[in-house]
């Protein structure tokens, strides 16, 4: 599992991929009550809970020096492989990550393994297809996403076992402060900045030359007018929704509770009398 493609594209990373507080609210509300998190694919801390006990994975020490101070502690690993035994966490969360992974069903079967409640951001390919980005610029982004996995494999893997398996929409906003691909549907010149583009693996991973001639048109039709003529209807909005979803797997009901990391340690907590009232 090596090659990791952070090594290269991740310099910058954490000035251009700043968590956007309202993913972040919608990851919080997904975590639940877990007190014990797993952050696989960890990066440079985004959206980890500050409220929670986190343990961070991440493969890259490119990403893990842009941590900033006060960041849960990381261990450099795979989401193939974690170094934890059984049910160590009450939810572990990859957050935009499961697609850079060498085989990211056992990375998934990992999750699982590890924790009682798994958190995944992804997104859906045929809705990100239609992104004005990919649609009229560089559809290339499309080819070669084709065989990632995103939606629909990770869905298949979190439901083995028949776990209770949910999707939601993640609306990106107009002012969205996370770098990705998404992120600047209303912002286009951003896309002209090659150091934006560097913190955006869909762009950076694609041969340059077409990225450079696909960034020249952008320009000549923003100088023009005509992307702002043809694109007129988004200007009015707030959000977009760009395919982004988080999937949130559960234990199926009738699960035997002590399964759950959280209840498991309460049990196993020394016996404390009750302090009699005065």
């Amino acid at each position: 599992m090596n090659g990791n493609p952070y090594e290269t594209i991740g310099l910058g990373y954490s000035h251009h991929r700043r968590p956007d507080p309202r993913i972040a609210a919608q990851i919080e509300q997904a975590l639940g009550s877990a007190t014990t998190v797993i952050n696989v694919g960890a990066g440079t801390g985004s959206y980890e809970p500050r409220d929670r006990q986190v343990t961070a994975v991440e493969p890259a020490t490119v990403m893990m020096r842009q941590r900033p101070p006060g960041s849960a502690p990381v261990i450099q690993g795979y989401a193939e492989s974690l170094p934890f035994p059984d049910k160590s966490f009450d939810a572990a969360m990859a957050i935009l990550t499961v697609h850079h992974w060498t085989d990211p069903a056992a990375g998934l079967a990992e999750l699982r393994r590890v924790s009682a409640r798994q958190i995944i951001l992804t997104w859906d390919p045929a809705v990100t297809a239609r992104f004005w980005l990919v649609e009229e610029y560089l559809p290339q982004i499309f080819e070669a996403e084709a065989g990632l996995a995103s939606l629909d494999l990770v869905q298949t893997w979190l439901r083995h076992d028949g776990a209770q398996v949910s999707v939601v929409p993640v609306p990106v906003a107009a002012d969205c402060t996370d770098g990705f691909l998404g992120a600047y549907w209303r912002r286009p010149h951003r896309y002209l900045d090659p150091r934006v583009r560097a913190a955006i693996s869909a762009l950076a991973n694609l041969d340059q030359r077409l990225v450079e001639r696909a960034m020249r048109r952008l320009e000549i039709d923003l100088t023009t007018g005509h992307w702002h003529e043809h694109h007129r209807d988004l200007l009015d909005n707030d959000t977009l929704d760009l395919g982004y979803r988080l999937v949130t797997a559960a234990p199926p009901a009738g699960a035997d509770p002590s399964d759950v990391p959280a209840v498991r340690r309460a049990a196993e907590a020394p016996h404390r009398p009750a302090r009699r009232r005065t």
